[in-house]
């Protein structure tokens, strides 16, 4: 026998996520990549059956947590960044206890580890499968989800006003689509989505836009003269506007 054959090990095939992987892929692109993340690893280790059924308990705890998120109070104190540090510290539990020993011996065995690149590609897949997903028919149900809200939409682009109408009128909210068309916010090009509500006298504005808009002065600036044109066709009404991106409750920017 040739001294060390025993010793002899094959170099196992296939990459594989490290925990630091998991932590990143997650934070970047929520549940869908930590669950793709556990399924490659188990895929490498030859166990598929194991990755289809993480992608199922991934998929149903997916739609948990939106759920979740859906009837949390608005006046609730829960920190919003707890969530996604809530579903990665699951994810890192099942990971340590199902898969860190068979990768510890891959690593070791001189196995292949999926590079940074890899993981932050997982990352924005999973983020943006999410928000293609999921954020949409949850926005469509926060503004929806009352009996008690109407919507109408208008011109060729089917510029939409959805309000609440027990406290706004079907009369008022055609008003409120005059005065948007008078001031080009409702225009040829881009359909509008907008929200409005009656709070203590006031009519609060909802309207849809992107994240950016918070760090654009000149956005900020073009929302402002939309409102001061606003007050000035009804110079006797408060108007509010409440800039929101993705969901309903998620106000960026309040303009008063």
């Amino acid at each position: 026998m040739i001294d060390g054959e025993s010793d002899f090990q094959l170099t196992p095939e296939g990459k594989v996520f490290k925990n630091s992987a998991l932590w990143i892929g997650a934070f970047i692109g929520g549940p869908l990549a930590a669950g793709y993340i556990i399924a490659e690893n188990f895929k490498t280790f030859n166990r598929p059956e194991n990755a289809k059924k993480t992608w199922i308990f991934v998929i149903l705890a997916t739609i948990l947590i939106f759920i979740g998120i859906f009837f949390i109070p608005d006046d609730s104190n829960f920190p919003d960044s707890l969530i996604p540090l809530i579903y990665t510290g699951i994810a890192a539990l099942f990971f340590h206890y199902l898969q860190e020993k068979q990768i510890r011996s891959h690593i070791e065995s001189g196995g292949l580890v999926y590079t940074w690149g890899r993981v932050v590609i997982v990352g924005i897949i999973g983020l943006a499968v999410t928000f293609i997903t999921f954020i949409p028919t949850f926005f469509i149900l926060d503004l929806f989800n009352d009996a008690d809200t109407s919507t109408h939409t208008y011109g060729e682009m089917k510029h939409e006003i959805s309000y609440n109408n027990t406290t706004i009128s079907e009369a008022e909210a055609d008003l409120f689509a005059e005065a948007f068309f008078l001031t080009s916010f409702f225009d040829d090009e881009v359909t509008k989505y907008v929200y409005i509500e009656k709070v203590d006298g006031t009519y609060e504005i909802s309207i849809s836009c992107i994240q950016s808009v918070v760090n654009d002065p000149e956005a900020l600036e073009e929302f402002t003269r939309l409102r001061d044109e606003m007050k000035l066709i009804f110079p006797q009404t408060n108007i509010v506007f409440n800039l929101i991106v993705d969901y309903f409750d998620n106000v960026v920017k309040r303009i008063e």
